[in-house]
């Protein structure tokens, strides 16, 4: 893998962004400022905060990962506004650094707060519209998370400005730039893919070790922090035994029972983009024979889910056809009687795939068909609560002119 491995400085660059604001720019019919804001940072407790993670749009145009600045994009002429910082802010994080902030993004003006936003609200008082990205609600229930304040608080401030001003929603003018993956997105997703899969075959070598899935995690941290000097693209999952039938499982903190099965979902990630790979591997040596029907079961339905992955595809049509074919293994498992949704969805309660990049669930159209450069996940997983029994098996496929290319094909599926 040391072939592909590269300096993550190196992977973007200031021209990256530079284009991006172009072909932005260039999709956008209309004369309205273009106004994205960062995000924000969020309280963790007391005066400590969580770590930063950047909002994917206001990244994929600028590289910055500062919090609270504001992009001002206006026809032929773009700027930044820096945030107010305290005395405190200052001392403790730093003051920031324009010159940087301008070296990074390759937009010349980057304004102090007082002057950005004199400049900005000039332009916004007599406008009918402005164009940035909706503001989701401040609690998503289905959920179950609170969301960033950052793009109600500029909308609050422009409304303030401007109270009869309307907001042109860029959601799908930026689904449609990121879903297509370019020549350096794509050399960051395989330098994070080789350095997951090389760590899960480094730990796979050495499971009957371990007597915790803290233990586990711990290595695979270690190894993506001291071998390759990154971090998780999301929060790892280290599931044995039953924890593996909650599909989001993330207190990797239970003794290990060498008869189960244990179920990694992880990813590494390089220059901001993350790997998503899950593998299911048995903690014994003679795994038993349901475990090896389930795991096999599994396999067979993502081989099919590959299989039909292609340009054009639309991911509902395709997803309604990986559930039927689920569906006949569930059956053939002895799980299901009847092919129905409302019973395939008890053991397989998640979709197939979703798209990958800056985010690990990247942004994405759904209703879309697939185009070459689009590079997605293909996750089925049979989750058996009463039987202790989770399977997910999870790659990394890029669309290509006539098919899909498997980009986590070093990885080893086997479930020994």
């Amino acid at each position: 893998m040391s072939e592909i491995l590269v300096d993550q400085k190196d992977l973007f660059n200031a021209e990256f962004f530079k284009q991006n604001r172009q072909k932005l720019k260039s999709i956008f019919i209309g004369s309205a400022p273009i106004v994205i804001t960062a995000n924000g940072l969020l309280q963790q407790s007391m005066d400590t905060t969580f770590p930063f993670k950047q909002d994917g749009n206001f990244w994929y145009l600028t590289g910055i990962n500062q919090p609270d600045i504001v992009l001002v994009i206006d026809k032929d002429k773009e700027y930044l506004i820096a945030p107010i910082q305290s005395q405190s802010q200052k001392n403790f994080d730093g003051e920031l650094d324009y010159q940087e902030l301008s070296k990074l993004s390759g937009i010349g003006d980057v304004l102090d707060n007082k002057t950005g936003w004199k400049r900005l609200a000039g332009r916004l008082s007599r406008a009918k519209h402005f164009a940035s990205l909706s503001v989701m609600p401040s609690y998503v229930e289905s959920f179950g998370f609170y969301t960033n304040p950052a793009r109600r608080h500029l909308v609050e401030r422009i409304n303030d400005i401007n109270p009869g001003i309307e907001l042109l929603d860029l959601r799908q003018h930026f689904a449609k730039l990121r879903m297509v993956k370019q020549p350096a997105e794509l050399l960051a997703i395989k330098q994070a893919i080789a350095i997951t899969s090389e760590s899960l075959s480094y730990l796979k070598k050495r499971l009957d070790s371990y007597s915790n899935e803290s233990h586990l995690e711990a290595d695979l941290s270690y190894r993506f922090m001291s071998k390759f000097g990154t971090d998780h693209g999301f929060e790892p999952i280290v599931a044995s035994g039953p924890n593996a039938c909650v599909v989001h499982y993330v207190r990797n903190n239970a003794d290990l029972n060498h008869k189960d099965l244990i179920l990694f979902d992880v990813g590494a990630q390089a220059g901001g983009y993350s790997a998503d790979i899950s593998r299911t591997y048995s903690l014994s040596a003679k795994p038993s024979k349901r475990q090896k029907q389930v795991h096999q079961a599994v396999l067979e339905v993502q081989q099919y889910a590959a299989s039909l992955l292609k340009p054009g595809v639309i991911l509902p049509e395709y997803e309604a056809k990986v559930q039927l074919y689920m569906g006949e293994k569930l059956r053939t498992l002895g799980l299901i009687k009847t092919i129905e949704q409302q019973e395939v969805r008890k053991y397989f309660p998640h979709l197939t795939s979703h798209h990958l990049g800056y985010d690990v669930h990247d942004l994405d159209n759904y209703d879309q068909p697939l185009s070459a450069g689009n590079v997605v996940t293909v996750e089925p997983g049979i989750y058996i609560p009463e039987e202790g029994i989770g399977v997910r098996i999870e790659d990394d496929y890029l669309i290509t002119e006539d098919g899909a290319d498997l980009l986590s094909n070093k990885l080893s599926r086997n479930l020994v």
